[in-house]
């Protein structure tokens, strides 16, 4: 069955990938962008112009509560993809005021306009709220306990505290996902393992010396594919027991960070002993995690999902995705 959906944060890094995937679907997608300054128009480094002239977008501050209640006002929608945050942990450090003001007053603007709508909310949560607590607890589950580490996941925490209430006092339909780490094509060059990418993608086309800047590579994560992760996002909004519930979206293989930077070299074809690996000061957190590992049974017995993406193939496509943007 067609359904409407509307995805925040549609401009950023998953949601023109999730937008990509419920057109292939055949459903009617909306986006939520700032301002009407054209730069929507760049959701085409991931969808083609058909798919992109089939999005209808909206032009408001989500921080503005009359904005966001005329918008839900006007328009009714099966489901809504929230997405939009301020996402970059060092930024959340040095601007907390403006990561609380992006991740909380939106979120609240959002799910009090929906109250009693009917309308599900997904909300983009993240596995940052659990801390570095994995080294002591083992692989987490979403009944561990939050413990931020980082005013993001400070602010993401608040919401997805909040929104466990709403959901038990029967205010709102919806579910919360705490994706961990994931990556691909369209991932800010401020993130992690798309920051060696860019710099990669440049030395292949001449744009860079053979001096890449990294952080600390010691650092353990799994890593998905942002299609997988999207995927996840889509197959609970389908699913009608999802709701109510949490949700950890992770894959299996841990490995340290220092394997995704050979991977992306690798798949440069430039000579690994070609490249100067050299320690940036700038690139290290404040506080960091030393090890995230997730538990994702319940999602994966609720809509039987499994990430099907490679980490040879996301890394592909994320360095693809740079050689091709620079060429521009």
């Amino acid at each position: 069955m067609r359904k409407k959906f509307l995805i925040t944060g549609i401009t950023g890094f998953a949601g023109p990938n999730l937008a990509k995937l419920l057109i292939k679907e055949g459903h009617e997608v909306h986006g939520v962008i700032r301002c009407p300054n054209g730069r929507q128009t760049d959701l085409m480094d991931i969808l083609t112009l058909d798919e992109y002239n089939q999005i209808t977008f909206h032009s408001l501050d989500l921080k503005q509560t009359n904005s966001v209640f005329k918008l839900f006002e006007n328009n009714k929608f099966d489901g809504v993809f929230h997405l939009a945050a301020q996402s970059h942990p060092p930024t959340s450090f040095s601007d907390p005021i403006l990561t609380f003001d992006e991740n909380v007053t939106a979120s609240m603007n959002i799910i009090t306009a929906l109250e009693k709508t009917g309308t599900k909310l997904m909300f983009c949560s993240t596995s940052e709220v659990y801390g570095d607590t994995c080294k002591d607890r083992g692989i987490l589950k979403v009944t561990d306990a939050l413990t931020p580490h980082n005013p993001y996941a400070a602010s993401k925490a608040a919401i997805d505290l909040y929104l466990q209430e709403r959901f038990k006092n029967g205010f709102i339909d919806g579910f919360i996902t705490r994706a961990f780490s994931h990556t691909g094509a369209r991932r800010g060059f401020n993130f992690s393992i798309s920051s060696d990418a860019f710099q990669i993608a440049k030395m292949v086309l001449g744009l860079q010396e053979k001096k890449l800047k990294i952080g600390n590579l010691k650092t353990k994560r799994v890593v998905i594919d942002v299609r997988d992760c999207v995927n996840a996002y889509y197959l609970l909004m389908m699913e009608p027991k999802s709701s109510g519930k949490v949700f950890n979206i992770c894959g299996k293989e841990v490995h340290e960070m220092q394997y995704f930077t050979d991977k992306l070299i690798e798949c440069s074809g430039i000579p690994y002993n070609d490249i100067i690996q050299e320690i940036d000061q700038k690139l290290y957190r404040p506080i960091d995690i030393q090890v995230q590992i997730g538990d994702s049974s319940e999602v994966e017995e609720l809509v039987n999902w499994v990430p099907k993406y490679t980490i040879d193939e996301t890394m592909k496509s994320l360095l693809d995705y740079w050689l091709n943007k620079l060429k521009k």
